[in-house]
């Protein structure tokens, strides 16, 4: 949920059909199979909803770009693209386009551990320890993470380490040279294989492991062992060499330009490059048409239902229940017609994707896009499959929406009501107020209202979303939520998981009310990231402010306040509101107080210091390259900052409601007006000197 409570979903049209070829050859090695299929060619009607749903991702969607094929026994029957790619129209978008495909990239990391599996040099259930010695932790449980736990998401980490990680033109390892040391700082936020939940670590972990196994990078196996056998031209990674003209356009809504190439570096994790057709070839692996590539044991191993093995929500309609890599392998509405379907999706600050493959169909669809999201290109990939399947008459009617049907108000018994009181994710914490007759309100999270009804669960008042109260076998209280989210043109998005975690009264003492009290209204800046980082213009990460609603003074954003300089997520929450925990802990160094989470390290807005309204000025960054931050003084407003840059640097400007308003590194301008009440950050490597001017 963002507003509401679900979190699922935050040009001219070149469309090319190809005639089908009379067989598509697999080799690796000696071994050859050749799969053969009858003609199989697209129709003008699935032609025709298929430039639809390209133009209502553009029209509707937020999307800039779109590339999408559907494959079917072999042959790729439908391909096109829209919308906009270079600003100046001379670059148009080809079936051949580069798109950033991110988490996507996870199935072919759990291909390439598979792969191993199947050439007997790894174990799916042996600890990783056995794989990669130097990988430590502070928890001693973390001795018994196995490969199969990185690829059903239930190895216990934390979630994501991406302290450099999404870098404008730079195809920097930091991330991933840097990650073991990152974990053998952190604890686990579960037993190994008690739950599964979303985990980006977890695969550049798996990457390591085929790296430690292999003797080679994880680029040349994809490359040896998927790619050039495949034949998938068009796949690539950040350590290939790729060129801006073959790369789809990347925009941001708060820049007119067009963005440079964003590479994403952690490569097993949600790193890789390609195209719509090259994906769904890549797909065939899953469909069984990959022999002497991926075995046949391998394919099904990964789509049983993994996430079953630990605690789960209750029976309901998926977007997401975890096979090895898949996000699902039970995807709704085709579990409504009885037919398997897989899906993976993957999104990057600025590009997504989705792919959803019908293996016993032997029928896959991706959707690959410049903005939008993975959410929406599943939607448009899954209607192009069901339209196909009805041409075909495996799906004589396509079935309506659901809903839950609008409420019938029951009697609500008097213990219910116990339920009420303070809930949290990993993203924020808000409570819950159960009234005596019987509604549900979420006043800090939601305006929506929610009816007690016969069945125990409550429903909104447009029977699109129902909550209940689960007690685990661990003891905690979880409130589940089931939704069914219709998308204009695009279907219908369901879910069913754990929204939040029920939190215990956590009473603080004086000394740790007054520090958190002294911190309340203050934002923190990042400091430890890279000149070249896209944190700089999209800001997920860039600043954090400390705030508290009324009566959860014992918690941050989820986090449970642990003294006058700590707080960590201590939830146990399974699919995905409870990835990505951190503990944070404040420091002071030289009068300046810091906050550390794992990877990152921030400043405190009470210590930026204004920037030199003098006509020349210099800055110049400390030994341990931190970036520096300045507020714009009243004087300075107006008036054009010049910029000398020193190698390997840049500097970024913001307005007084934090919208960058330029940074060098995208647009290479060294000249800004200042804004008013603004901020300016200067990164670089340790000791860089920046000139400064203004006029």
């Amino acid at each position: 949920m963002k507003s509401k409570l679900s979190g699922v979903l935050a040009a001219s049209l070149a469309l090319t059909i190809y005639l089908p070829i009379n067989a598509m050859a697999f080799s690796s090695g000696s071994q050859t199979t050749i799969v053969a299929s009858q003609e199989v060619v697209a129709s003008q009607e699935l032609k025709k909803i298929a430039a639809e749903k390209a133009a209502l991702l553009m029209n509707s969607y937020e999307t800039i770009s779109v590339q999408y094929a559907l494959i079917d026994k072999g042959k790729i029957v439908l391909t096109g693209q829209t919308g906009k790619n270079d600003m100046k129209g001379k670059q148009p978008l080809t079936k051949d386009t580069l798109y950033g495909i991110g988490s996507v990239s996870k199935m072919y990391a759990a291909a390439a551990v598979m792969k191993l599996v199947d050439d007997g040099k790894v174990e799916l259930d042996v600890p990783i320890v056995h794989y990669i010695s130097d990988f430590k932790m502070k928890d001693e449980r973390y001795k018994r993470i196995t490969p199969r736990m990185l690829l059903n998401h239930s190895s216990g980490l934390q979630g994501t380490s991406t302290s450099n990680v999404f870098l404008f033109k730079d195809n920097d390892t930091y991330a991933h040279d840097n990650l073991l040391m990152q974990l053998a700082n952190q604890t686990l936020k579960a037993d190994p294989g008690e739950f599964s939940v979303y985990c980006n670590d977890g695969f550049t972990l798996a990457e390591i492991l085929v790296e430690r196994v292999s003797g080679i990078s994880f680029t040349e196996f994809l490359h040896q062992r998927f790619t050039e056998p495949l034949k998938l031209n068009h796949t690539k990674t950040p350590q290939d060499k790729l060129e801006g003209d073959e790369l789809a356009g990347l925009y941001f809504p708060t820049y007119q330009g067009q963005l440079p190439i964003e590479f994403v570096n952690d490569i097993g994790s949600g790193g890789i490059y390609s195209t719509a057709e090259d994906v769904v070839r890549f797909s065939q692996l899953f469909m069984g048409q990959g022999k002497g590539i991926l075995s046949d044991k391998a394919v099904n191993a990964m789509e049983q239902e993994e996430y079953k093995k630990g605690m789960w929500s209750g029976d309901g309609d998926y977007s997401f229940n975890y096979g090895l890599g898949w996000d699902s392998v039970k995807l709704y509405p085709f579990s409504e017609y009885g037919i398997k379907a897989l899906v993976k999706g993957g999104d990057t600050t600025l590009q997504h994707a989705s792919m959803v493959v019908l293996p016993e169909q032997q029928m896959a669809a991706a959707v690959l896009s410049s903005g939008g999201s993975s959410a929406t290109n599943r939607l448009m990939a899954t209607e192009l499959l069901v339209a196909a399947l009805k041409e075909k008459g495996t799906i004589k009617d396509i079935k309506p929406n659901k809903s839950f049907g609008k409420p019938v108000k029951a009697k609500m018994p008097h213990d219910v009501a116990k339920k009420a009181g303070l809930y949290g994710n990993s993203y924020s914490n808000f409570k819950i107020e159960i009234t005596k007759n019987g509604e549900l309100l979420l006043p800090n999270y939601t305006e929506e209202k929610f009816v007690y009804t016969a069945d125990g669960s409550f429903i909104n008042e447009e029977g699109t979303s129902k909550l209940n109260f689960v007690t685990e076998k661990n003891g905690r209280t979880y409130l589940e939520e089931s939704t069914y989210k219709s998308m204009p043109g695009l279907g219908q998005d369901v879910m069913t998981h754990y929204l939040a975690e029920k939190l215990e009264d956590n009473v603080l003492s004086k000394e740790t009310v007054a520090a958190w009290e002294k911190r309340k209204g203050v934002k923190f800046y990042l400091v430890n990231e890279k000149f070249s980082s896209a944190e700089y213009l999209v800001q997920l990460m860039l600043t954090t402010q400390i705030n508290f609603k009324e009566g959860m003074t014992g918690y941050w954003d989820g986090r449970k306040i642990t003294g006058p300089n700590s707080a960590a997520h201590q939830l146990q929450i399974p699919v995905m509101n409870g990835r990505d925990m951190t503990e944070a802990r404040f420091y002071t160094k030289g009068g300046i107080e810091y906050m550390e989470m794992p990877g990152l390290v921030y400043v405190s807005g009470s210590n930026v210091q204004l920037l030199d309204a003098g006509k020349s000025s210099k800055v110049t960054l400390a030994a341990n390259g931190h970036a520096k931050w300045f507020a714009i003084p009243h004087e300075a407003t107006g008036k054009i900052m010049t910029v000398t840059l020193p190698s390997k640097s840049s500097f970024a400007v913001y307005d007084e409601k934090g919208v960058c308003i330029n940074f060098s590194v995208v647009n290479g301008n060294n000249k800004v007006k200042l804004p008013n009440n603004g901020m300016v950050v200067f990164a670089g490597a340790p000791n860089s000197e920046f000139a400064i001017t203004l006029n």
